[in-house]
């Protein structure tokens, strides 16, 4: 099922949790709602569930304006961070709960609910444990339950509202991979919110990024990282350094240096900027047009070292990732090292102006 929004507005008292929202949401796509707290994509999820109502805009399902449906009549599977399993109640009727308590033309015979249970265990790899109560879960098994739940009346979308915020790494990584092959078997249109980046770009067809609101960015999760939108989204979505700017003779300095024309920076813009490198981005030079730097600080992390160091020129200090094998003297601190970007970004600062 397609979904698509259209101008949504949501306000609680003076806070606009949803500023004129519009989205695509693609038939048969893993999308991600990605974002800080209090940027609204949990309430744009429960919006689109009819768990919320909005003051303003329509949701439409397929084409069909679904903005007045009943929660029952969206079909759609919620699972939520915290699990919401009955207790007094065993693994196969927790799933198929959802089955039993229909009533008049939509009753479901027991025999179909048993077997639509006895499927969906299997589907999410808990055959035998059918019988236990949720107490005698791992929070990874309990969350899957809440899946096979949220699946068991056959929903046109599934919305999952930061369904592994409450489970540790490891637990986490596993069930990001089980999702994704899930989603692949399934098919089924999918939205979850999380405020993990590597958990969005991991696992996500596209990105949508929410900021007080408003939607900053959608596109793949390669275009979220490698082509931000916004300061925004540079900042938010991976690490980066953020350099102060200023264009001269139609050239953008950083740190007393002339940057190569790329990307962007090749329509040349005027007045203060902010350039965007991130760690990795950012490559030891003999070139006399690099960085002048100080090595402030040195850890090894695995295959990986990263060094913090202060530019001579303005003293802004960056952070640098660079293979381990590549350290050198670069690794102690004192060092006297000289940095160029091999890509970066940069956005005007407010005033001034943007290339065409």
């Amino acid at each position: 099922m397609a979904i698509k929004i259209e101008h949504l507005d949501k306000r609680f008292g003076s806070f606009a949790a949803l500023d004129d929202v519009s989205l695509d949401i693609r038939q048969g796509e893993l999308l991600a709602l990605l974002g800080p707290s209090g940027s609204g994509k949990t309430t744009l999820l429960r919006v689109i569930a009819g768990l919320e109502h909005a003051d303003g805009g329509r949701v439409l399902f397929d084409g069909e304006d679904a903005t007045r449906l009943s929660v029952q009549a969206r079909r759609a599977g919620f699972v939520f961070q915290h699990y919401a399993l009955f207790r007094h109640l065993t693994v196969e009727e927790n799933i198929g709960f959802g089955l039993r308590v229909r009533r008049g033309r939509e009753r479901v015979p027991e025999a179909r609910v048993r077997a639509r249970v006895a499927e969906l265990l299997s589907l999410v790899q808990l055959e035998g444990l059918g019988a236990r109560y949720p107490s005698q879960l791992s929070g990874g098994q309990r969350q899957r339950v809440a899946l096979a739940r949220a699946l068991a009346i056959e929903p046109r979308v599934l919305l999952l509202d930061e369904p592994f915020g409450a489970l540790d790494a490891q637990v986490r990584r596993d069930l990001r991979r089980w999702l994704r092959e899930l989603h692949d078997r399934t098919g089924l249109t999918t939205v979850f919110v999380t405020h993990d980046q590597e958990e969005a770009l991991e696992l996500a067809d596209r990105v949508a990024i929410l900021n007080r609101g408003r939607i900053e960015q959608v596109g793949s999760p390669a275009d979220a990282y490698d082509a931000p939108a916004s300061p925004f989204v540079y900042s938010f979505v991976g690490a980066v350094n953020r350099l102060p700017a200023r264009w001269r003779e139609g050239r953008l300095h950083v740190g007393g240096v002339p940057l190569p024309a790329a990307g962007r920076a090749a329509a040349a813009g005027q007045g203060d900027a902010e350039v965007f490198v991130r760690p990795e981005d950012l490559r030891l030079s003999d070139a006399p047009d690099a960085w002048p730097a100080t090595v402030v600080a040195a850890q090894r992390t695995g295959p990986r070292l990263r060094l913090r160091a202060r530019l001579h020129e303005g003293q802004a200090e960056v952070e640098v990732e660079l293979p381990a094998d590549l350290q050198g003297d670069a690794a102690v601190p004192g060092a006297e090292v000289r940095l160029a970007p091999k890509r970066f970004g940069w956005f005007p600062l407010a005033g001034a102006s943007a290339p065409a």
